[in-house]
């Protein structure tokens, strides 16, 4: 008898791929515990060392990459639109319970049903009913194969590219046996601290916040770049089967179970209670800890446990008879706005924030509501001495709904915009295209350990050895006011620092030193002035070649310059019309720090041709890179176009390498690049 051919354990191919099945087992996993779980095994650098193991083994065998790799979370280009999918099991709606009665009338109704006497207890799941977005996850031998949102119960939107980037749900099911086909429902949401970190940045780039989390989480959802999605940490928790092939299950609670042991999220608030009074307590307890969770929740659902009762139960033309969705109350409360005052935040945007009269939502005493920006006010028409219906929901800092406008007396006031600085009194801005109102005031206080940690940085004046710890205790101390003040500082005022030695301070007061002589453009940079980054600075330094030229720049001038469109010239403009500013900007060089001009090389290697980068590099930052290309004549541009002469690809290109092969644009490795670079004129 012929024994089976073994693999060759000696082979390279068939190594690396043991590997990296390995690895996709391992990261997986650590995905699952630090994600899911809440209790991450290893450290991210440890997870970090694998992920990057992983890839370059499926660099050096192409062969070996698999759809469900954690390295290909986030693959493939931006989409036009979404393609519609239908449901092979309809995505029903739940009837809605608004109070404990109406709950109690559901268990009625299913024992009525069931023709089972009044006193019986039945026996029931309860969840967290999830404030998120309801999809359908498709898995086909243990493999995500696609993924849509409920759309109308019949046909979703193809949504898989973005389903992938959720890290907490596994790409290739735990365990050996997988069914054939296994169709999961969940809902996609986002945590309460991502929601609050997404809408700080978006206010902060003068961009309207999302109203909730909901609408936040169907926005990631439902972008049609996946790389987006990739940055907005979603989640997601499973409930309920779709149609199943190779697999069957007796209860929710059974499916809960297989699921969970498969990898796929499922909430630990799930309960299994026996009889009414028992999810009627499970209610009450849900609505207690509603405002401790991480996450919205606007209810809970009831389901029957058991299968063969919900299919002897049925269900009516668009929801079933075993379930039912117990709503809690509305987190709304009615209350007088006393007062409008302007908050000017850490990048100058100032937000209207409403002083309430004190009114208890939900068990919390709510006295301030942010009224976001001033488009926000006019649109809801909120003045001072409204009466006002104010919820909270999935922010710390509760919302204006509507004004009571039956309620008015005549006697309530409007607030416009400010014209000038709260903080500072310098005069306020409002860039094209933008809602926001902002300060640009360099002395402003609230953005003074922004723009000093800007200043100091690496790729702007480099002051070494100054980082935020040093300037947290420069601030407290009342040492500086504005980034001129570093170059006012003494041996004196750094041995007020904590942990502070002689040798030390000697350093930081040479590298301020050090830093007077930076070239123009990394000067014009660390003076933080609104969209004017590295290049753009550096552009403008060769063209103006001095500070004294740039301050005099009129729009048009500006805007005749490559690259410089209308809002970053009017941002440059208002900068320098700033008195606060160009005081600032004084001080500075009376303190030494003298600029040097920027010559553009004029027929170096590179001259007049264009660059874009895409993926990571090894040889070089990409800092380093655009250097190398601007000191020899080039310029390193963001996106391609038609006029770009090449596009560099590093590891892991994103769409930018598909666009360049669409227009029959030049692409080098970074390898050929470095030839490029280093060929002799």
């Amino acid at each position: 008898m012929q024994m089976p051919l073994l693999p060759d354990i000696h082979d390279p191919q068939e190594s690396a791929r043991a590997r990296a099945e390995e690895l996709r087992r391992l990261l997986e996993h650590h995905n699952r515990m630090y994600y899911v779980l809440d209790a991450p095994e290893v450290t991210d650098a440890d997870y970090d060392a694998l992920f990057r193991e992983l890839q370059a083994i499926e660099e050096q065998h192409p062969g070996l990459v698999t759809p469900e790799s954690p390295t290909q979370r986030v693959g493939g280009s931006a989409l036009d639109k979404f393609a519609p999918l239908p449901h092979r099991l309809p995505m029903l709606s739940l009837e809605n319970a608004t109070n404990e009665e109406e709950i109690r009338e559901f268990d009625q109704r299913v024992k009525k049903i069931l023709a089972l006497p009044a006193e019986a207890e039945v026996g029931y799941v309860c969840e967290p009913k999830m404030d998120g977005l309801a999809v359908e996850l498709v898995y086909e031998n243990g493999v995500l194969a696609v993924a849509s949102t409920r759309g109308d119960g019949l046909t979703g939107e193809d949504v898989t590219a973005n389903i992938r980037t959720i890290r907490s749900l596994p790409l290739r099911l735990s365990g050996k046996a997988a069914p054939h086909l296994l169709e999961v429902r969940g809902e996609v949401y986002l945590s309460l601290e991502a929601f609050q970190h997404i809408n700080r940045e978006k206010e902060e780039n003068g961009e309207p916040p999302f109203a909730n989390p909901r609408n936040a989480a169907a926005g990631s959802l439902r972008q049609l770049d996946p790389r987006i999605t990739a940055r907005r940490p979603l989640s997601v928790f499973c409930y309920a089967p779709g149609v199943g092939e190779g697999t069957s299950f007796d209860s929710q609670q059974e499916f809960f179970a297989f699921i969970g042991a498969k990898g796929l999220p499922v909430n630990p608030l799930v309960r299994q209670v026996t009889g009414i009074e028992a999810a009627v307590a499970y209610y009450r307890e849900m609505q207690e800890r509603r405002e401790s969770l991480p996450y919205e929740i606007d209810g809970t659902v009831i389901k029957v446990d058991s299968y063969a009762l919900q299919r002897e139960l049925g269900e009516k033309s668009r929801s079933p008879r075993w379930a039912i969705a117990c709503k809690f109350p509305p987190r709304q409360a009615e209350t007088v706005v006393e007062d409008i005052v302007p908050s000017v935040g850490r990048t100058g945007v100032i937000t209207p924030v409403a002083h309430l009269r004190p009114v208890v939502v939900s068990g919390v005493t709510v006295a301030r509501a942010t009224l976001h920006n001033w488009d926000e006010i006019a649109a809801k028409d909120i003045r001072i001495g409204d009466a006002v219906l104010v919820e909270r929901a999935g922010d710390v800092i509760p919302a204006v709904v509507r004004v009571l406008t039956e309620k008015r007396t005549g006697r309530e006031l409007p607030l416009p915009p400010p014209q000038t600085c709260p903080e500072c009194g310098s005069e306020v801005v409002r860039i094209a295209d933008e809602v926001a109102v902002r300060c640009m005031g360099l002395s402003c206080p609230p953005q003074i350990r922004e723009s000093i940690i800007h200043f100091a940085s690496r790729n702007a004046m480099d002051i070494e050895g100054l980082g935020e710890k040093f300037i947290e205790q420069l601030l407290s101390l009342g040492l500086v006011h504005n980034v001129a003040d570093i170059y006012r500082l003494t041996r004196d005022d750094f041995m007020r620092f904590e942990r502070m030695g002689d040798k030390l301070a000697g350093n930081l007061l040479a590298a301020i030193d050090n830093s007077k002589q930076r070239e123009l453009g990394r000067f014009i940079f660390a003076l933080g002035i609104r969209h004017v980054g590295e290049r753009t600075a550096k552009t403008l330094a060769q063209s103006y070649g001095s500070l004294e030229n740039l301050e005099q720049a009129t729009i048009e001038e500006l805007t005749g310059i490559r690259d410089i469109g209308a809002t970053v010239a009017q941002s440059i403009r208002t900068f320098f019309d700033n008195r606060d500013n160009v005081a600032v900007v004084r001080r500075l060089q009376e303190a030494g720090v003298a600029p040097t001009a920027e010559e553009k090389r004029v027929g170096g290697r590179l001259s007049g041709k264009s660059f874009v980068f895409t993926g990571g590099l090894a040889r070089f930052t990409r800092d380093q890179a655009r250097r190398i290309v601007e000191d020899e004549g080039g310029h390193v541009v963001g996106s391609v176009s038609r006029k770009t002469d090449y596009v560099v690809a590093g590891e892991e290109p994103g769409s930018k390498l598909d666009k360049a092969r669409e227009l029959g644009v030049a692409v080098l490795s970074e390898a050929q690049f470095s030839e490029l670079v280093q060929k002799t004129d």
